[in-house]
């Protein structure tokens, strides 16, 4: 069995996704700020939850970016000795560097889940009566995912250099 198709297929399911997600997120949001402006402006009045929706959507917004960041390898990477060292050397110190982001973003994740757990427990609410646990719960979901992506890249970084030896 292949494992590099499978990779690949659901890493096309996870972009879809994600980038409906984005453009969605991110129309919402204008929609919710410039009817907020509006209101302000031309009736003196606004909505009093709109501001903290639009704060959440800027947390889920930038979560989920930081997802296709990943997805798209573009994610911030400190790469200074990668302009000195062999290519070789460079692949291994990558394949190293993300499985570390791996396993941080899986622990982010558990703390986030954690912290979820409590947001439940106190009963905090957001908005309008909305429980505070709906609101940030993109926190684990996105360090999990993360997380995801960064072990799909390791996955394919491994295989690709220790089992493709056509590359060579």
């Amino acid at each position: 069995m292949k494992l590099q198709p499978l990779l690949n297929r659901l890493d096309k399911v996870g972009a879809a996704a994600e980038t409906a997600m984005l453009v969605s997120m991110l129309t919402m949001m204008m929609l919710v700020a410039v009817g907020q402006i509006l209101m302000r402006e031309v009736f003196g009045t606004g909505f009093g939850w709109a501001d903290e929706l639009v704060r959440l959507m800027v947390l889920w917004l930038a979560l989920v970016g930081s997802i296709a960041a990943c997805r798209e390898n573009r994610h911030i990477r400190i790469d200074a000795l990668s302009h000195i060292l062999p290519d070789s050397a460079v692949k291994l110190i990558r394949l190293l560097v993300d499985i570390f982001a791996t396993a941080v973003c899986a622990v982010i994740a558990v703390q986030a889940w954690r912290y979820l757990q409590i947001e439940i427990e106190y009963g905090d609410t957001v908005l309008v009566n909305t429980p505070a646990w709906i609101a940030h719960s993109i926190m684990p979901v996105a360090f999990f995912l993360i997380s995801y992506r960064f072990l799909i890249d390791v996955l394919k970084q491994a295989g690709a250099i220790f089992f493709d030896r056509t590359a060579e």
